[in-house]
């Protein structure tokens, strides 16, 4: 095995409709993708594609949606948003950090989820934000 493939032995994606370059950062103090006015004190990432590809269907704006391949630079940890109830134990491959994530690549083949997902999932969210859930632990 070599020393490159050695460090990345675990892929990291980020989906959003931010427009990013290889180099630039993901960094904390901006509204999740979800609409939630209040800026974060996180930076949410996912070891798995689908979880990603949600990320940017999701995605507050209207820019195009983009997956990035990222590089933590600091501790990272499990997103309790997903974590601590819906899915113990991250199955999800789910996690945030309060360091910028550096983003080494675009994905620019993956497969959207159907009309009918994205639909019934921004429904869902609506419903919770009318009933005052809050959507994101920040």
């Amino acid at each position: 095995m070599s020393a490159s493939a050695s460090v990345f032995a675990q892929s990291f994606f980020h989906g959003t409709r931010a427009n990013l370059r290889p180099g630039d950062h993901i960094v904390v103090g901006h509204s999740s993708n979800f609409g939630t006015p209040q800026p974060l004190s996180w930076v949410y990432f996912s070891g798995t594609l689908d979880a990603a590809i949600w990320g940017a269907e999701l995605a507050a704006g209207l820019e195009p949606e983009r997956i990035y391949v990222v590089e933590p630079t600091g501790p990272i940890f499990d997103d309790p948003n997903l974590t601590d109830k819906k899915f113990p134990g991250n199955p999800t491959l789910s996690y945030r950090s309060r360091d910028p994530l550096r983003i080494i690549a675009e994905v620019t083949k993956w497969q959207s989820h159907s009309p009918e997902q994205v639909r019934q999932m921004k429904e869902g969210l609506a419903r919770l934000a009318r009933e005052g859930g809050q959507p994101i632990i920040d």
